[in-house]
């Protein structure tokens, strides 16, 4: 994955070849903080400076820093593999839901199984 971990907060990497740069954005924020930068040196230098001075200004205005998430989500899918994905659920001894959080959760690089 493009993923970068600046000072514990994750920054999604990206390059732009318009204007030779890699860009930086860190997503679980609760608003905008992105960074540019040639090198990857010098983009964690960038992350580290634009994080700084995002979690200064949510200081400041006593803001949470994190953005927060509710744990649900809709997702359409179809037909066919509603089906395929329950019976692979039931196969394992698990719920739909259960199956689907251990599958995303695996998918996403999580250490362990997540609790529903």
């Amino acid at each position: 994955m493009n993923l970068m971990q600046i000072n514990g907060v994750n920054a999604v990497i990206t390059y732009d070849p318009e204007i030779e740069m890699f860009r930086g954005e860190f997503v679980e924020l609760n608003g905008g903080a992105d960074f540019y930068a040639k090198d990857i040196e010098s983009l964690k230098e960038e992350g580290a400076l634009s994080l700084e001075v995002f979690l200064d200004a949510c200081k400041a205005r006593n803001i949470s820093p994190q953005k927060s998430f509710s744990g649900k989500f809709n997702v359409r899918v179809p037909s066919g593999l509603h089906a395929k994905i329950t019976t692979a659920a039931m196969a394992t001894g698990k719920s739909l839901n259960q199956w689907i959080v251990d599958t995303l959760a695996q998918s996403a690089d999580f250490n362990s199984e997540v609790e529903p």
